[in-house]
């Protein structure tokens, strides 16, 4: 005897009830992934805005605790679906954070769809499928991360000098709050080599070119790694680095004897060095200046180099001398 099909509210209650049985429980990632994300909203709304360490921290075991929970689900192909929420901690990462940890980030992700992937080949399902909802996922995990590569090379194509490879001035004024607000004491050395004008009078442009080329990669390769060096105008260079009151001048003249050095052609150039130097451990309380108040110093010194006849290093320490008093509440 063949019974029809129930109907009505009490039937399809008792379908639901059936259904919520039926499915398995919350997995340990589950349990864990709520109560974390319970304890971080919390967290943020009652504590001040995490530090860099701290959200990476949060983001890393987002992407654990997000990949783990795909891999528990019953369903195979709803499992790997659920890689998209991988998207939403690339873009967190992608504005609060550095390329490295996007693609970091990246690497993981395109780790995590191959491996729900072939769990899905593996099931039953068949490899076509598993090879096409790769590659969707592939695509969506990955589109965050693509444009802000594209947006970096935009802006480095934006903050670079096309002839000497450097930083221009905008790139200088980006990178140089970072280097003051890093390190105690940091030094800028504004570099206009002499008579320039008369080298492309004389020899022609290209010849100044090679000049300007030369220029850059003599202090590039004599200043570390932490140095700041970009081409601000036609025959002006900045040099910002780390470097203490006591050794700014030696240094300063050092690359001043570098940009003088004889070279592979006849063409020499001299230049007139401005330096504006900030030593916070010599005046830990004194206030800091500002990157703009640094670069005008320097710049202003090396108009006094320029006036006295060039090939010469005039320093402006903004760093007030040891036993001075401060007044309350200045600096």
């Amino acid at each position: 005897m063949v019974r029809p099909i129930s109907s009505g509210p009490r039937s399809a209650s008792r379908r639901i009830w059936e259904l919520a049985a039926a499915s398995p429980s919350p997995g340990p990632a589950s349990v864990v992934g709520i109560s974390a994300g319970v304890l971080w909203a919390a967290r943020w709304w009652l504590l001040p805005w995490p530090g860099r360490t701290e959200s990476l921290v949060l983001i890393a075991c987002a992407d654990l605790l997000f990949t783990i929970e795909f891999l528990q689900v019953h369903n195979r192909l709803f499992g790997a679906m659920g890689a998209v929420l991988l998207l939403a901690t690339g873009s967190y990462l992608s504005f609060f954070h550095s390329a490295r940890a996007v693609a970091a980030h990246s690497v993981w992700s395109v780790l995590s769809v191959v491996v729900l992937s072939v769990r899905i080949a593996t099931g039953g399902d068949g490899v076509r499928l598993a090879i096409a909802v790769g590659l969707l996922l592939t695509t969506v995990v990955t589109a965050v991360p693509a444009f802000q590569l594209l947006y970096w090379l935009l802006r480095m194509e934006s903050l670079s000098d096309p002839l000497t490879e450097l930083l221009n001035r905008r790139g200088l004024e980006n990178r140089l709050p970072q280097l003051v607000e890093d390190h105690p004491a940091v030094c800028v050395i504004s570099f206009d080599l002499d008579r320039f004008k008369s080298v492309n009078d004389t020899w022609g442009h290209r010849i100044g070119d090679i000049v300007l080329m030369r220029t850059a990669r003599r202090l590039r390769a004599a200043t570390p790694d932490t140095a700041v060096v970009a081409r601000t105008g036609g025959e002006e260079f900045v040099v910002a680095a780390p470097i203490a009151a006591a050794d700014a001048r030696d240094v300063a003249e050092a690359l001043c004897r570098v940009v003088a050095a004889p070279s592979e052609t006849a063409v020499g150039v001299t230049a007139s060095v401005g330096v504006a130097i900030f030593d916070a451990t010599v005046c830990p309380h004194c206030q800091r200046p500002t990157p703009d108040r640094l670069l005008q110093s320097a710049d202003a010194a090396m108009y006094r180099a320029k006036q006295s006849g060039g090939n010469l290093v005039v320093l402006d320490d903004l760093t007030r001398p040891p036993g001075h008093s401060h007044a309350p509440g200045g600096g």
